[in-house]
């Protein structure tokens, strides 16, 4: 029996150091050598040769020309069906804004270096904004992207804008890094963000990150400016960190994962 409870238990420790790995690859932005994984997770080198070799095989993740290690394909399966579970689940919160602000209700996600609208629910006006559930957006050009980065440490952001650049959508769009910083600076310490006009001429959008999710989120309100006014803005906004505070929380007590 002693033997029998050894090796579950070896199994368990490697099935967390596998996932431990996933995630330090994540966090150097999906690529790293072998040497660079033991000095992050301070595992030996045999230990994660094998688990990497493992994960090869399984295809979570791929040994790319230059011998470093990459996020692998069978991974995007995976992280695209428990983000739109995640919206599936949070969908009743976001119909609870809607009946309060009267304005169509937004649920994204930070995923490879872009947002990813995981839930909507529409308001009941007859102008209303449609942003497709699944759409992928660069964040730096989105209300609820720059909610999520002004959490984010100021050198991940960078490295972050590196990878992506800062393509513009519309005229507004922050396309200088430094603006950019002081914008999300100034989202940090007001607790939501404005998009105002920066991904679709004539839009309004107020956002705030989900406190306490596995992974970045945001909730936001989206509607034409001439509706979703700056007074609108001051009235709408506690209601959106009501709600992307309630979603924080029940993450919290159940134990929900993205």
């Amino acid at each position: 029996m002693a033997a029998e409870k050894n090796g579950r238990d070896g199994g368990v420790q490697s099935l967390q150091r596998a996932f431990e790995l996933l995630e330090h690859l994540a966090d150097t932005g999906g690529e790293a050598s072998l040497s660079e994984l033991a000095t992050l997770s301070g595992l030996p080198m045999p230990t994660i040769h094998r688990l990497i070799r493992t994960l090869v095989d399984l295809g979570y993740v791929r040994q790319n020309t230059n011998r470093r290690y990459a996020l692998g394909a069978r991974l995007i399966r995976l992280g695209e069906n428990a983000s739109m579970q995640f919206g599936s689940w949070a969908r009743p919160l976001l119909a609870e804004l809607v009946d309060e602000v009267g304005e169509t209700a937004n649920l994204a996600v930070l995923e490879r270096d872009e947002v990813v609208y995981v839930a909507q629910v529409p308001s009941k006006h007859s102008m209303r904004m449609f942003t497709e559930v699944g759409r992928r957006l660069l964040p730096h050009g989105t209300g609820v992207g720059k909610a999520m980065l002004a959490h984010l440490p100021s050198e991940d952001v960078t490295a972050l804008l590196t990878r992506t650049g800062m393509p513009s959508y519309t005229e507004h769009t922050f396309t200088d890094e430094d603006a950019l910083l002081r914008e999300l600076a100034k989202i940090a310490q007001q607790g939501y963000a404005l998009d105002e006009a920066e991904q679709e001429l004539g839009v309004r959008c107020v956002a705030v990150a989900v406190p306490g999710a596995p992974v970045p989120a945001a909730v936001s309100v989206s509607g034409p400016s001439g509706r979703l006014t700056m007074e609108a803005v001051e009235r709408i906004a506690p209601v959106v960190q009501r709600i992307a505070t309630s979603l924080g929380s029940t993450l919290s007590k159940d134990g929900v994962t993205v």
